[in-house]
């Protein structure tokens, strides 16, 4: 299939929306073959319509309803459509107007029951797979960033990334830039040195995780531009001069990695090719270089062992998805595909794969976050955590693994961070202090085997609020509640969109301790402890440090109870915050 043959899909059908406090929440039924759907919104039933913007700077598009608008006015009436998308580039038909007004006051409640005594299946896990990182020769720097040891610290948050959320892999770029010194030119001929790489993978190893071996960026001597760079630490984003050379490199490099750590470590790797091709700040060539390169690497890496895995395109904004599958050759390798995205959960690229012949491949989200902006305020909030735990919840049961960028603040994609709370991408920060959203991930963790069934009613309830519940099989029983919206212009948070929760638990049987976690502006918001005590500084001093230290915790909102029987509970759920509610048989 050409992705000039893409059909335009059909209009969603009963499409609904439905006015809340400060808040219109839509849905609609499923299209077959659509990745995703875009929302329109027009002051006027006659338009123009304009895809709602929740200012996530990437793709705008989300996965499946609901969906809920908080970037209007309450109290005014607006008109909204929605186009289902056969790719992230080709929007449907868009489905007739409706009119929806988010209220200026109401009930504002959610209530939630959880069937204790309920099996749902396996609880998926997407998390679990990958996390990313810096280049990785970052974990050798002896370095210091603020005061902090570089190499250090960036090993610390991926053990524990590991430890707190059963991190598997790590996804990072640059394990072919001169830094690490894999290629040279010597009278003419290629020189091949792995011991820098030998070194890396030594190190992360050691920390118990494995690589997702990020096929980048091109070697100087192996460049045919080497002025076409991108990134602080200067990667080469050019095609290479040789291809033959570009493939000896790659079977070199993996025959290596097998001599040095046995075909069946290495059978648990995975090879990517290159990093986000599509935009020209990481690909100085053409297109159809690209593919070449594609094409060249899979069958280089394939030719050392057929049993490796191998895939990409490592895209971002979840593009070259259906121009990969249409332009390589049917027997070129891809094992599994890759893309990327920020600001809204990822698309569901199933039917895409099923188009091209090709159901069932694994998907693997190598790339998502909240933003792609570097510096951006919302990566050290609140918002944050509430984002990351709805994108895990939408992605669950459909993605092998979405891997959030990234373990650390230490990072250099565009210089190294110059203060404590720089608005980076890191899940933990310089100093190595969890953030909002890396406590998100240690609560989704702790929700149980299995998953139980939640209903949901109410003013957002599904769109805004949204639980998620596990059991274990000692009887623990947990859920995590979120009140969170995609909207980034409310990032520091909206009281209209604040929410009465009414939480009951049916089925239990004997007594429990009932532990509530809590991450909100007051509760595990290392960011805003650090806003009150810094006056302005950049960096914490050494007693600073202590009491940041101190403070760093998964905190507990309210006392334990001791209770029994069915549990009814009631609490205030900040926009944006997360409560973890855990059952522990006593």
């Amino acid at each position: 299939m050409s992705i000039t043959d893409l059909e335009t899909l059909r209009p969603p059908a009963n499409v609904v929306a439905a006015g809340g406090r400060a808040q219109v929440t839509l849905s609609w039924d499923p299209v077959e073959g659509a990745c995703g759907y875009l929302v329109y919104r027009a002051d006027r039933p006659d338009g123009p319509f304009e895809p709602v913007d929740h200012l996530g700077l990437d793709v705008l598009a989300v996965p499946h309803s609901p969906y809920c608008d908080t970037t209007g006015e309450a109290g005014r009436q607006y008109w909204y459509s929605v186009a289902a998308l056969s790719s992230v580039d080709t929007p449907g038909t868009p489905s007739a107007p409706i009119a929806a007004t988010p209220w200026t006051n109401g009930s504002a409640q959610v209530d939630l029951v959880v069937a204790a005594d309920s099996d749902a299946g396996v609880l998926q896990r997407p998390w679990r797979p990958m996390i990313g990182s810096e280049h990785l020769s970052h974990l050798l720097s002896t370095e210091t960033t603020g005061g902090r040891p570089i190499g250090t610290e960036l090993a610390a948050a991926l053990v524990a990334a590991k430890d707190s959320f059963g991190v598997q892999t790590v996804r990072a770029h640059g394990i072919l830039c001169d830094d690490v010194g894999v290629y040279r030119e010597v009278d003419g001929r290629p020189v091949y040195d792995f011991t820098g790489v030998d070194r890396i993978y030594d190190r992360l190893l050691s920390l118990g995780l494995r690589p997702v071996v990020e096929l980048s960026f091109m070697p100087a001597d192996l460049a045919s531009d080497p002025t076409k760079t991108v990134f602080f630490y200067r990667a080469i984003i050019s095609p290479p001069k040789d291809w033959d050379r570009w493939a000896g490199l790659i079977r070199a490099l993996v025959r290596h990695l097998i001599e040095r750590y046995g075909r069946a470590e290495v059978f648990e790797w995975s090879f990517e090719v290159w990093n986000e091709a599509n935009l020209d700040v990481f690909w100085s060539g053409t297109p159809a270089q690209f593919w070449r390169l594609y094409e060249v690497t899979a069958r280089a890496v394939k030719d050392v062992d057929p049993a490796l895995q191998v895939g990409g395109p490592a895209s971002a904004a979840a593009g070259q998805i259906d121009e990969m599958l249409s332009t390589i050759d049917s027997d070129t390798p891809v094992d599994f595909v890759s893309t990327h995205t920020y600001g809204s959960p990822p698309l569901d690229i199933r039917p895409q794969l099923a188009r091209h012949g090709r159901p069932g491949l694994p998907i693997w989200w190598t790339e998502w976050g909240v933003s792609p902006r570097h510096f951006h305020p919302v990566n050290d909030s609140v918002f944050a955590a509430a984002f990351l735990a709805r994108g895990m919840r939408s992605a669950a049961g459909r993605i092998e693994a979405l891997s959030y960028w990234v373990a650390s603040d230490h990072f250099e994609e565009l210089g190294r961070p110059e203060s404590l709370l720089h608005g980076g991408f890191g899940l933990r920060t310089v100093g190595d202090l969890a953030k909002p959203r890396f406590w998100a991930l240690a609560m989704l963790e702790r929700l149980g085997d299995r998953e139980l069934h939640v209903s949901a009613h109410g003013d957002g309830a599904g769109s805004l609020v949204e639980a998620w519940a596990g059991r274990d099989p000692d009887g623990s029983v947990a859920v995590l509640v979120w009140n969170g919206t995609l909207d980034q212009s409310k990032m520091d948070g909206h009281a209209p969109l604040n929410r009465t929760v009414n939480l009951r638990f049916t089925g239990l049987s004997g007594q429990y301790s009932l532990r509530h976690h809590r991450v909100d502006e007051h509760h595990s918001n290392i960011a805003a402890v650090w806003r009150r005590m810094s006056d302005g500084a950049a960096w914490p001093t050494e007693e600073q440090w202590d009491q940041l230290r101190e403070t760093d915790k998964l905190a507990r909102f309210g006392e334990d109870l001791e209770v029994e029987a069915d549990v009814e509970m009631a609490f205030t759920l900040p926009m944006p915050s997360i409560s973890l509610i855990e059952l522990v048989p006593r």
